[in-house]
């Protein structure tokens, strides 16, 4: 029967692929030896799998591997002694003190408040990020309009006006402002000139601005115009400009504060939708060991379908907005908003993510008509690799095993690098309104009301401006924070490697094993792992730190990117575009190699160089079976990926955004409910990833132990093939039979 279809003048997808995987040339040249990507693999009796008898590889990279970890340690121990996360928390007043910190004397006083936001609209804000006006904490913002001088008047209300003003005065315990002139207590800058309606805005009090009909501008309820401390009339918009530069200087806290605050408010709802996309991966990992071929074609249709309702539900959206005032603005219009929920509010974004849809869908179908015949294939190829994951069932579970060692690697980075940019030191600035040439030098609060500066310039005030320092360790912190991303690139590269060196391993035994699965190791995935790390933990980390380097020269020449944004050098920023690109071709180009020299190394326990060079001679011997088996293989796995986060993240914004009437109330009120729903998505990528990983990994592995199997021998009784009959019958192979 495989004589007759072997004859057959019709092209079926299985002849196709035997004409594309057995091309006579390359054959005829590898067999006499000539092919410029060396000789192909000799026949060898005494191989039978993953070699047990090997010793260790690049053991300078291990012990350069583990110094580095010693020091990685010593950096974040420097760290926790020295940083302090409350700075990024708690809003900051002008001594810097924080605000509603437990344990101390402004414990309940949460809120910070401006003495003349005016001051906020001043250049300086946009220069040094701080307002240069006194900033005090308070317990509650200001509810009402009143003027220091109205406060002050003991004839109208004796005491009680004062004792609501002087909850937003800095007040010595000594002193008692009943007894001073309102002129004494702005000399002293002891209280504002003026308080007014204000809400609180990311624990700040910024005025509570309105707006009435035909666009005026309003304080509180009516107040449209108001005298200042200077008892000059000043109008509602002025306020409004000084709110804005006040937002914009703290514009990336308040941003940081607004999300830290949702994710407190949603965590266990996105475990509970991470919980569920990881049940769901594996799953659907189950079901393609038992029905690959099915579930292959299924999540190819599912794609489609789930990609199709996201097109239909943007164009519903941009339907219904039509004709609604202010959804025509433009995103350019609009600008750069805090809020994100605003850009949901026009037609203009919905209209963008349709036309995103339509075009990966129309990519994606255009893709699986013109791979229709090589996707036939890769099934075959998945189905194989369904077999070896079902007799090598702990790899599925070995993925949890990376996770677990990515969480605490991204846990360790995460937590040092918020110390360590917490551990600078209070800095202390001039500010004033007047001309004064100590503006924004350096200064002390506890002597600045004794120094010569208070005298050349009465209104200056010494103030807190930022966080920083000149001590050794402040020199260096920049070099500490270059360091732990190195080492978060590496550490995270280690574990990834050492995962696909394991999975390689055991698959390989399985590829290896002649009578499957009599042949094969009682715990192949247990003997794989104890392999790479007791002798290639310098192979791995060799080649963790190779693909580390290049990841940190892209997150540099991102920062560089986004530092001329503003240049005008055109051909800088030319050469930077390609700089860029070159790297992360570079980038795809190592992780592709070092992957298939960890399969090497797992079976022939050479150090990583060797191993990446048999690799990839193996596969330019073979270039044509890698472009049509492995990479359409990858498309489909990616497919699947793609199908479980569309599953997980369209569920997540059904309920994070109210739409499932059944359980409005158990959703969470957020600032921005697209944030546990982006962190659902994202995470729900990377946990799918980690399940197909193991089906990556696996036809990665089955492939180039294909490609050996098919140099080393030729099905004779004396060279038998090692592959499974399942796959030799794809091939149209077979073994003879031992006579």
């Amino acid at each position: 029967m495989l004589a007759s279809s072997t004859q057959s003048s019709e092209i079926s997808p299985t002849n196709w692929f035997v004409r594309k995987i057995e091309p006579s040339n390359m054959e005829m040249e590898e067999k006499n030896g000539d092919s410029k990507y060396g000789d192909a693999r000799k026949f060898d009796p005494t191989f039978k799998g993953p070699i047990h008898n090997r010793g260790c590889t690049d053991i300078l990279c291990c012990i350069l591997f583990i110094l580095a970890i010693l020091g990685y340690f010593a950096v974040g121990i420097l760290a926790w002694s020295r940083g302090d996360p409350r700075k990024v928390i708690y809003p900051t007043d002008s001594r810097g003190q924080f605000c509603g910190q437990a344990g101390t004397e402004l414990e309940k006083k949460p809120l910070l408040f401006y003495f003349n936001i005016l001051k906020c609209a001043s250049p300086l804000t946009l220069l040094e990020f701080q307002c240069p006006t006194t900033q005090i904490c308070v317990d509650t913002c200001p509810d009402k309009f009143l003027t220091l001088a109205n406060a002050h008047n003991l004839l109208a209300k004796p005491g009680e006006d004062m004792d609501y003003y002087s909850k937003f005065c800095k007040i010595p315990e000594d002193v008692d402002i009943k007894k001073m002139t309102v002129v004494e207590i702005l000399r002293d800058r002891l209280c504002p000139g003026m308080v007014f309606p204000s809400k609180n805005f990311s624990r700040r009090c910024l005025p509570d601005l309105g707006t009435k009909k035909g666009g005026v501008i309003v304080v509180g309820e009516n107040t449209t115009s108001y005298m200042d401390e200077n008892n000059e009339p000043r109008n509602a918009s002025d306020l409004l400009e000084a709110a804005k530069k006040s937002n914009f200087a703290m514009e990336a806290r308040q941003v940081f504060m607004r999300v830290f605050e949702d994710y407190t408010q949603s965590w266990h709802f996105i475990l509970i939708g991470l919980v569920i996309a990881m049940v769901v991966s594996l799953i659907f990992i189950v079901l393609l060991r038992f029905l690959a071929g099915i579930m292959v074609w299924v999540m190819m249709f599912m794609v489609i379908l789930v990609i199709l309702y996201g097109i239909i539900h943007c164009y519903l959206e941009f339907a219904a907005l039509k004709g609604t005032r202010g959804a025509d603005v433009t995103i350019r219009d609009l600008g750069l908003q805090t809020d994100f929920s605003v850009y949901l509010q026009i037609r203009q974004t919905w209209l963008a993510f349709m036309i995103i849809l339509a075009i990966v869908e129309l990519i994606i179908i255009i893709l699986l008509i013109f791979l229709r015949k090589r996707i036939l294939i890769a099934i075959a190829l998945i189905k194989e690799a369904s077999r070896a994951i079902g007799h090598v069932m702990s790899s599925l579970v070995y993925p949890l095993l990376t996770f677990f060692l990515l969480a605490l690697v991204i846990a360790y980075w995460a937590i040092t690098a918020v110390f360590l940019s917490t551990s600078n030191e209070a800095i202390y600035k001039v500010f004033n309104t007047s001309e004064c040439s100590h503006s924004l030098e350096l200064c002390d609060p506890k002597t600045f009301n004794n120094s010569n500066i208070t005298v050349e310039c009465p209104d200056a005030e010494c103030q807190f401006a930022f966080y920083g320092g000149e001590t050794l360790y402040h020199k260096y912190l920049i070099g500490f924070q270059f360091y732990n991303l190195l080492l978060f690139f590496w550490c995270a590269n280690f574990v990834t490697a050492l995962g696909q060196v394991t999975l390689a391993g055991a698959f390989a035994s399985y590829y290896w094993a002649f009578k499957k699965p009599d042949d094969m190791p009682a715990f192949p995935i247990c003997a794989s792992l104890g392999r790479a790390l007791r002798y290639h933990t310098g192979s791995l980390a060799f080649g963790s730190l190779i693909l580390s380097i290049v990841q940190v020269i892209r997150v540099v020449l991102e920062y560089l990117d986004q530092k001329l944004k503003g240049a005008q050098n055109k051909f800088a920023k030319f050469m930077l575009s390609c700089l860029k690109c070159c790297f992360w071709c570079l980038e795809k180009c190592i992780k592709f190699l070092n992957r298939n020299a960890y399969i090497m190394v797992a079976i022939y326990g050479k150090n990583f160089c060797t191993a990446a060079k048999d690799a990839f001679f193996l596969l330019m011997r073979n270039i044509v079976r890698v472009a049509v088996l492995d990479k359409v293989t990858d498309f489909l796995l990616f497919l699947g990926k793609l199908l479980i986060v569309g599953i997980v993240g369209i569920c997540s914004f059904f309920f994070f955004s109210g739409r499932i009437k059944a359980i409005e109330d158990a959703a969470p009120i957020l600032n921005y409910y697209w944030v546990p729903i982006l962190t659902i998505v994202f995470g729900s990528y990377f946990i799918a990833h980690g399940f197909f990983s193991v089906y990556a990994m696996c036809v990665d592995t089955l492939f180039l132990c294909f490609l050996e199997d098919l140099e080393r021998n030729d099905g004779t009784a004396e060279r038998p093939y090692f592959m499974s009959e399942k796959l030799l019958q794809t091939l149209q192979k077979k073994n003879e039979e031992v006579k």
